[in-house]
């Protein structure tokens, strides 16, 4: 596939792609309801967020509440499931932006990747990382670069030997490496993810 040929011309990422599998990017829809499991999911070990998801879709009477839907259970059912004060309010904001600026699955999808970033971080207790992944997991972008990402930093330190010490120089550095990915920086994301937590420690 192209995106392998394209990443493979970088040496040191080729070792890298050459040991996994073809990544094949996903386009979902209920936007709205992956921003909420999101923020569900904030600061929670990937059990312990879906045991709390599964009490959220158990508060509905269908798989996927709309915006409405969530917004009409009390805050305090909310609160009985395991979220804290903070993540009701920032569900609860998320529903309310949806339904105040009419968004719908099929105007995000048409959404340029800056100007979808810029609208979401509107909402309080969304930020630029939560949509990043929106943007690679749920409307299936290609170019996506999550910068930020503790696990992209820690598998590109390890792979390019930067000194992860001084942060603003390897954000640069970190940058200026991923320009050679483009347009295909989600997979990169996707491999070095998948490297960090399968590469031998020793």
């Amino acid at each position: 596939m192209s995106h392998r040929l394209h990443l493979s011309k970088d040496k040191k990422f080729k070792k890298l792609i050459d040991q996994q599998e073809e990544y094949i990017l996903e386009k979902r829809n209920a936007i709205h309801l992956r921003l909420c499991s999101s923020i569900m999911s904030q600061q929670l070990s990937t059990k312990v967020a879906a045991v709390i998801y599964a009490r959220f879709l158990a508060l509905f009477k269908k798989k996927i509440p709309s915006a409405q839907d969530i917004l009409a259970i009390p805050f305090d059912d909310l609160r009985n499931i395991g979220l804290s004060n903070a993540k009701v309010r920032y569900i609860q904001n998320v529903c309310e932006f949806f339904i105040e600026n009419k968004l719908t699955d099929a105007r995000l999808h048409k959404m340029e990747n800056e100007e979808l970033i810029d609208l979401l971080t509107q909402i309080k207790g969304i930020g630029r990382w939560t949509v990043e992944m929106i943007l690679m997991f749920s409307l299936g972008r290609e170019d996506v670069f999550a910068v930020d990402d503790l696990g992209i930093q820690q598998a590109m330190t390890r792979l390019y030997k930067i000194d992860p010490e001084d942060k603003k120089a390897m954000r640069l550095q970190m940058i200026k490496i991923a320009e050679k990915w483009r347009p295909y920086r989600t997979y990169a994301c996707r491999y070095l993810w998948n490297w960090k937590d399968n590469e031998p420690k020793n």
